[in-house]
Protein backbone atom coordinates (compact mmCIF):
# COMPACT_ATOMS: atom_id res chain seq x y z
CA UNK A 1 0.00 0.00 0.00
CA UNK A 2 1.45 3.50 -0.82
CA UNK A 3 2.27 6.14 1.62
CA UNK A 4 -1.58 7.89 0.57
CA UNK A 5 -3.72 4.97 0.25
CA UNK A 6 -5.69 4.64 3.76
CA UNK A 7 -6.86 1.15 4.97
CA UNK A 8 -10.81 2.33 4.01
CA UNK A 9 -9.37 3.56 -0.05
CA UNK A 10 -7.60 0.60 -0.95
CA UNK A 11 -9.39 -2.59 -0.31
CA UNK A 12 -8.08 -6.41 -1.32
CA UNK A 13 -9.88 -9.63 -1.68
CA UNK A 14 -8.68 -13.01 -2.87
CA UNK A 15 -10.89 -15.51 -3.16
CA UNK A 16 -8.20 -18.01 -5.23
CA UNK A 17 -6.29 -19.61 -3.73
CA UNK A 18 -2.31 -20.53 -4.62
CA UNK A 19 -3.33 -23.58 -6.15
CA UNK A 20 -6.28 -22.14 -8.06
CA UNK A 21 -4.76 -19.17 -9.38
CA UNK A 22 -4.10 -19.96 -12.88
CA UNK A 23 -6.21 -23.66 -13.04
CA UNK A 24 -3.26 -24.32 -15.05
CA UNK A 25 -3.24 -28.10 -14.44
CA UNK A 26 -7.58 -29.07 -14.42
CA UNK A 27 -7.39 -27.06 -17.91
CA UNK A 28 -4.21 -28.93 -19.38
CA UNK A 29 -5.65 -32.61 -18.16
CA UNK A 30 -9.34 -31.49 -19.98
CA UNK A 31 -7.95 -29.81 -23.04
CA UNK A 32 -4.91 -32.21 -23.86
CA UNK A 33 -7.22 -35.66 -23.48
CA UNK A 34 -9.85 -34.33 -26.02
CA UNK A 35 -9.41 -35.51 -29.35
CA UNK A 36 -8.86 -32.51 -30.69
CA UNK A 37 -6.49 -30.96 -28.21
CA UNK A 38 -6.83 -26.91 -27.31
CA UNK A 39 -6.08 -24.85 -24.31
CA UNK A 40 -7.51 -21.40 -23.08
CA UNK A 41 -5.47 -18.66 -24.10
CA UNK A 42 -5.45 -17.62 -20.32
CA UNK A 43 -2.52 -19.35 -20.22
CA UNK A 44 -0.49 -17.27 -22.56
CA UNK A 45 -0.13 -14.90 -19.79
CA UNK A 46 2.89 -15.57 -17.04
CA UNK A 47 5.66 -12.96 -17.00
CA UNK A 48 6.77 -13.38 -19.85
CA UNK A 49 3.60 -13.69 -21.84
CA UNK A 50 2.64 -9.83 -20.62
CA UNK A 51 6.00 -8.95 -22.19
CA UNK A 52 5.02 -10.00 -25.49
CA UNK A 53 1.90 -9.06 -25.38
CA UNK A 54 2.77 -5.71 -24.87
CA UNK A 55 5.01 -5.83 -27.66
CA UNK A 56 1.98 -7.28 -30.09
CA UNK A 57 0.26 -4.23 -29.02
CA UNK A 58 2.83 -1.94 -30.13
CA UNK A 59 2.88 -3.85 -33.74
CA UNK A 60 1.65 -2.24 -36.66
CA UNK A 61 -0.36 -5.03 -38.13
CA UNK A 62 -2.11 -5.21 -34.81
CA UNK A 63 -5.24 -2.74 -34.92
CA UNK A 64 -7.52 -3.57 -31.78
CA UNK A 65 -5.54 -2.14 -28.57
CA UNK A 66 -4.56 1.50 -30.50
CA UNK A 67 -8.13 1.21 -31.86
CA UNK A 68 -10.28 1.13 -28.62
CA UNK A 69 -8.29 3.19 -26.79
CA UNK A 70 -9.03 5.88 -29.13
CA UNK A 71 -12.35 5.04 -29.05
CA UNK A 72 -12.49 4.96 -25.38
CA UNK A 73 -10.30 8.70 -25.43
CA UNK A 74 -12.61 10.17 -27.50
CA UNK A 75 -16.24 8.66 -25.27
CA UNK A 76 -15.20 8.59 -22.44
CA UNK A 77 -16.80 11.51 -21.15
CA UNK A 78 -19.89 11.26 -22.97
CA UNK A 79 -20.02 7.24 -21.14
CA UNK A 80 -19.52 8.61 -18.41
CA UNK A 81 -22.20 11.31 -18.29
CA UNK A 82 -24.71 8.73 -20.25
CA UNK A 83 -24.20 5.67 -17.00
CA UNK A 84 -23.98 8.01 -14.20
CA UNK A 85 -22.10 5.53 -13.12
CA UNK A 86 -20.64 6.21 -9.42
CA UNK A 87 -18.95 2.65 -9.33
CA UNK A 88 -16.53 1.32 -12.34
CA UNK A 89 -16.16 -2.79 -12.11
CA UNK A 90 -13.33 -3.66 -14.90
CA UNK A 91 -13.07 -7.26 -15.54
CA UNK A 92 -9.53 -8.29 -16.15
CA UNK A 93 -7.78 -4.72 -16.36
CA UNK A 94 -4.30 -5.70 -16.22
CA UNK A 95 -2.53 -2.69 -16.28
CA UNK A 96 -4.69 0.70 -15.12
CA UNK A 97 -4.49 2.14 -18.49
CA UNK A 98 -8.27 2.39 -19.61
CA UNK A 99 -9.65 2.70 -16.40
CA UNK A 100 -7.57 6.05 -16.05
CA UNK A 101 -9.42 6.74 -19.18
CA UNK A 102 -12.72 6.42 -17.82
CA UNK A 103 -11.57 8.23 -14.50
CA UNK A 104 -9.87 11.24 -15.79
CA UNK A 105 -13.58 11.53 -17.77
CA UNK A 106 -15.80 10.91 -15.16
CA UNK A 107 -14.34 13.98 -13.05
CA UNK A 108 -14.87 12.55 -9.77
CA UNK A 109 -17.96 10.82 -10.43
CA UNK A 110 -16.93 7.88 -9.42
CA UNK A 111 -16.34 7.00 -5.89
CA UNK A 112 -15.38 3.50 -6.09
CA UNK A 113 -13.56 1.35 -8.73
CA UNK A 114 -13.79 -2.53 -8.43
CA UNK A 115 -10.81 -4.16 -10.58
CA UNK A 116 -11.43 -8.33 -10.79
CA UNK A 117 -8.02 -9.61 -11.91
CA UNK A 118 -6.27 -12.99 -10.88
CA UNK A 119 -2.82 -11.71 -10.24
CA UNK A 120 -3.06 -10.53 -7.12
CA UNK A 121 0.46 -8.81 -7.82
CA UNK A 122 -1.01 -6.94 -10.92
CA UNK A 123 -3.68 -5.86 -8.89
CA UNK A 124 -2.41 -4.34 -6.26
CA UNK A 125 0.36 -2.68 -8.44
CA UNK A 126 -2.54 -0.54 -10.22
CA UNK A 127 -4.54 -0.07 -7.58
CA UNK A 128 -1.82 1.44 -5.56
CA UNK A 129 -1.23 3.61 -8.89
CA UNK A 130 -4.77 5.02 -8.85
CA UNK A 131 -5.43 6.42 -5.50
CA UNK A 132 -2.15 7.85 -5.92
CA UNK A 133 -3.51 9.55 -8.77
CA UNK A 134 -7.38 10.16 -7.41
CA UNK A 135 -7.11 10.99 -4.04
CA UNK A 136 -10.65 10.80 -3.50
CA UNK A 137 -11.42 7.26 -5.13
CA UNK A 138 -11.81 4.46 -3.12
CA UNK A 139 -10.37 0.90 -5.05
CA UNK A 140 -12.26 -2.54 -4.07
CA UNK A 141 -9.67 -4.86 -5.48
CA UNK A 142 -10.88 -8.48 -6.47
CA UNK A 143 -8.44 -11.00 -6.67
CA UNK A 144 -10.42 -13.70 -8.73
CA UNK A 145 -11.33 -15.36 -12.30
CA UNK A 146 -14.31 -13.25 -13.74
CA UNK A 147 -15.51 -16.70 -14.65
CA UNK A 148 -16.27 -17.44 -11.34
CA UNK A 149 -15.89 -15.10 -8.85
CA UNK A 150 -18.41 -12.54 -9.82
CA UNK A 151 -20.33 -13.22 -7.01
CA UNK A 152 -17.52 -11.64 -4.46
CA UNK A 153 -18.47 -8.28 -6.00
CA UNK A 154 -18.83 -5.68 -3.36
CA UNK A 155 -22.45 -4.25 -2.60
CA UNK A 156 -22.67 -1.26 -5.49
CA UNK A 157 -22.17 1.96 -3.85
CA UNK A 158 -24.70 3.11 -6.55
CA UNK A 159 -25.13 3.20 -10.20
CA UNK A 160 -22.53 0.61 -11.55
CA UNK A 161 -21.15 0.58 -15.07
CA UNK A 162 -18.99 -2.84 -15.79
CA UNK A 163 -15.75 -2.40 -18.25
CA UNK A 164 -14.97 -5.60 -19.88
CA UNK A 165 -12.54 -4.30 -22.53
CA UNK A 166 -9.93 -5.37 -24.93
CA UNK A 167 -12.46 -7.72 -27.01
CA UNK A 168 -11.51 -10.23 -24.82
CA UNK A 169 -15.76 -11.57 -25.15
CA UNK A 170 -14.43 -13.12 -28.50
CA UNK A 171 -12.40 -15.33 -26.70
CA UNK A 172 -15.72 -17.19 -25.54
CA UNK A 173 -17.81 -19.83 -27.75
CA UNK A 174 -21.04 -18.44 -28.56
CA UNK A 175 -23.19 -20.84 -26.01
CA UNK A 176 -20.03 -19.67 -23.30
CA UNK A 177 -20.29 -16.11 -24.22
CA UNK A 178 -23.97 -16.25 -24.16
CA UNK A 179 -23.72 -17.74 -20.29
CA UNK A 180 -21.36 -15.28 -19.25
CA UNK A 181 -23.30 -12.35 -20.10
CA UNK A 182 -25.68 -13.73 -18.57
CA UNK A 183 -23.26 -13.94 -15.63
CA UNK A 184 -22.36 -10.36 -16.11
CA UNK A 185 -26.34 -9.11 -16.04
CA UNK A 186 -26.69 -11.14 -12.79
CA UNK A 187 -24.25 -8.20 -10.76
CA UNK A 188 -26.35 -5.56 -12.19
CA UNK A 189 -29.35 -4.07 -10.92
CA UNK A 190 -32.05 -2.84 -13.62
CA UNK A 191 -30.27 0.67 -15.60
CA UNK A 192 -26.65 -0.53 -14.51
CA UNK A 193 -24.36 -0.23 -17.17
CA UNK A 194 -22.09 -2.77 -19.57
CA UNK A 195 -18.94 -1.17 -21.58
CA UNK A 196 -18.10 -4.14 -23.92
CA UNK A 197 -15.15 -4.19 -26.36
CA UNK A 198 -15.68 -6.18 -29.42
CA UNK A 199 -13.57 -6.47 -32.57
CA UNK A 200 -15.71 -6.23 -35.36
CA UNK A 201 -15.90 -8.45 -38.68
CA UNK A 202 -13.60 -6.88 -41.31
CA UNK A 203 -11.78 -8.17 -44.97
CA UNK A 204 -10.32 -11.39 -42.96
CA UNK A 205 -6.90 -9.88 -44.85
CA UNK A 206 -6.84 -7.33 -42.11
CA UNK A 207 -7.68 -9.82 -39.06
CA UNK A 208 -5.14 -12.80 -40.22
CA UNK A 209 -2.26 -9.89 -41.09
CA UNK A 210 -2.63 -9.10 -36.70
CA UNK A 211 -2.37 -12.13 -35.71
CA UNK A 212 0.42 -13.39 -38.42
CA UNK A 213 3.21 -10.25 -37.86
CA UNK A 214 5.80 -9.71 -39.72
CA UNK A 215 8.72 -9.86 -36.64
CA UNK A 216 7.06 -13.41 -35.45
CA UNK A 217 6.14 -11.38 -31.86
CA UNK A 218 2.82 -13.79 -32.01
CA UNK A 219 4.31 -16.80 -33.08
CA UNK A 220 6.70 -16.49 -29.97
CA UNK A 221 3.45 -15.41 -27.79
CA UNK A 222 1.74 -18.04 -29.26
CA UNK A 223 4.40 -20.45 -28.54
CA UNK A 224 4.81 -19.48 -24.69
CA UNK A 225 2.12 -21.18 -24.08
CA UNK A 226 4.23 -24.62 -23.75
CA UNK A 227 6.89 -22.77 -22.05
CA UNK A 228 4.56 -22.35 -19.47
CA UNK A 229 3.31 -26.02 -19.44
CA UNK A 230 7.08 -27.37 -19.50
CA UNK A 231 7.77 -24.50 -16.60
CA UNK A 232 4.69 -24.62 -14.20
CA UNK A 233 3.78 -28.81 -14.82
CA UNK A 234 7.17 -29.86 -15.76
CA UNK A 235 6.33 -30.78 -19.09
CA UNK A 236 8.45 -31.35 -21.35
CA UNK A 237 7.50 -30.14 -24.71
CA UNK A 238 10.18 -29.44 -27.80
CA UNK A 239 8.96 -25.94 -28.18
CA UNK A 240 10.60 -25.20 -31.17
CA UNK A 241 8.82 -28.47 -33.29
CA UNK A 242 5.68 -26.29 -32.91
CA UNK A 243 5.04 -24.13 -35.44
CA UNK A 244 2.36 -21.09 -35.38
CA UNK A 245 -0.44 -21.06 -37.19
CA UNK A 246 -3.34 -18.14 -37.27
CA UNK A 247 -6.21 -18.21 -40.02
CA UNK A 248 -9.71 -16.36 -40.27
CA UNK A 249 -12.40 -19.18 -40.70
CA UNK A 250 -15.39 -17.57 -41.94
CA UNK A 251 -17.68 -20.01 -40.98
CA UNK A 252 -18.06 -19.44 -37.56
CA UNK A 253 -16.49 -15.38 -38.20
CA UNK A 254 -13.44 -15.69 -35.40
CA UNK A 255 -9.52 -15.67 -35.75
CA UNK A 256 -8.06 -19.18 -34.65
CA UNK A 257 -4.63 -19.52 -33.25
CA UNK A 258 -3.39 -22.84 -33.08
CA UNK A 259 0.23 -24.94 -32.64
CA UNK A 260 0.98 -27.24 -35.20
CA UNK A 261 3.67 -30.34 -34.65
CA UNK A 262 6.42 -29.59 -37.60
CA UNK A 263 7.55 -33.64 -35.88
CA UNK A 264 5.87 -36.43 -33.88
CA UNK A 265 6.18 -35.34 -30.53
CA UNK A 266 5.95 -37.52 -27.05
CA UNK A 267 5.51 -35.28 -24.22
CA UNK A 268 5.64 -35.99 -20.67
CA UNK A 269 3.81 -33.75 -18.25
CA UNK A 270 5.50 -35.15 -14.86
CA UNK A 271 3.07 -32.76 -12.48
CA UNK A 272 0.05 -34.83 -14.15
CA UNK A 273 1.61 -38.26 -14.71
CA UNK A 274 0.59 -37.95 -18.64
CA UNK A 275 1.85 -38.45 -21.63
CA UNK A 276 0.59 -36.72 -24.57
CA UNK A 277 1.35 -38.06 -28.36
CA UNK A 278 1.39 -35.48 -30.97
CA UNK A 279 1.13 -36.54 -34.97
CA UNK A 280 3.68 -34.87 -36.85
CA UNK A 281 0.74 -31.97 -38.57
CA UNK A 282 -1.28 -32.37 -35.29
CA UNK A 283 -2.34 -28.83 -33.98
CA UNK A 284 -3.05 -27.70 -30.70
CA UNK A 285 -6.03 -24.70 -30.79
CA UNK A 286 -4.65 -22.16 -28.14
CA UNK A 287 -7.41 -19.20 -28.83
CA UNK A 288 -10.66 -18.52 -30.82
CA UNK A 289 -11.30 -14.71 -31.54
CA UNK A 290 -14.41 -14.19 -32.73
CA UNK A 291 -15.69 -10.82 -34.31
CA UNK A 292 -18.99 -9.25 -34.32
CA UNK A 293 -21.82 -7.79 -36.39
CA UNK A 294 -23.88 -5.43 -34.69
CA UNK A 295 -26.78 -7.61 -34.88
CA UNK A 296 -24.83 -10.13 -33.16
CA UNK A 297 -23.82 -8.00 -30.28
CA UNK A 298 -26.70 -6.52 -29.89
CA UNK A 299 -28.31 -10.52 -30.26
CA UNK A 300 -26.20 -11.47 -27.40
CA UNK A 301 -26.38 -8.80 -25.30
CA UNK A 302 -30.69 -8.94 -25.56
CA UNK A 303 -30.39 -12.71 -24.74
CA UNK A 304 -28.49 -11.89 -20.90
CA UNK A 305 -31.10 -9.24 -20.09
CA UNK A 306 -29.40 -6.19 -21.61
CA UNK A 307 -29.90 -3.38 -24.03
CA UNK A 308 -27.97 -2.10 -26.51
CA UNK A 309 -28.14 1.68 -25.78
CA UNK A 310 -25.42 2.86 -28.41
CA UNK A 311 -22.47 0.97 -30.68
CA UNK A 312 -18.74 3.22 -30.46
CA UNK A 313 -17.04 2.76 -33.61
CA UNK A 314 -14.32 4.15 -35.34
CA UNK A 315 -14.28 6.06 -38.56
CA UNK A 316 -13.43 2.62 -40.30
CA UNK A 317 -15.36 0.34 -38.30
CA UNK A 318 -12.38 -1.91 -37.08
CA UNK A 319 -13.30 -2.08 -33.33
CA UNK A 320 -16.48 -1.14 -31.07
CA UNK A 321 -17.30 -0.35 -27.78
CA UNK A 322 -20.84 -1.65 -27.13
CA UNK A 323 -22.62 0.64 -24.13
CA UNK A 324 -25.59 -1.65 -22.95
CA UNK A 325 -27.63 -1.07 -20.34
CA UNK A 326 -29.31 -3.96 -17.57
CA UNK A 327 -33.06 -4.28 -18.11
Amino acid sequence: MTPHASADQLIVESFLSEREERSLAFDVLDGLTKPFKELPPKHFYDARGSELFEEICALPEYYPTRTERAILQDRAASIMERTGAVELVELGPGAPDKARVLLDAADGQVERYVPVEVSEAALRASAETLVDEFPALRVHGVVGDFERHLGKLPTPLGPRLVAFLGGTIGNFPPGSRRRFLRQVRAVLRPGDWLLLGADLVKDPAIVEAAYNDARGITAEFNRNVLRVLNHDLAADFPVDAFEHVAFFDPRHEWIEMRLRATRPCSVWIAALNLRVEFAAGEELRTEISAKFTPRRLEADLHAAGMELDELLTDEEELFSLALARAA
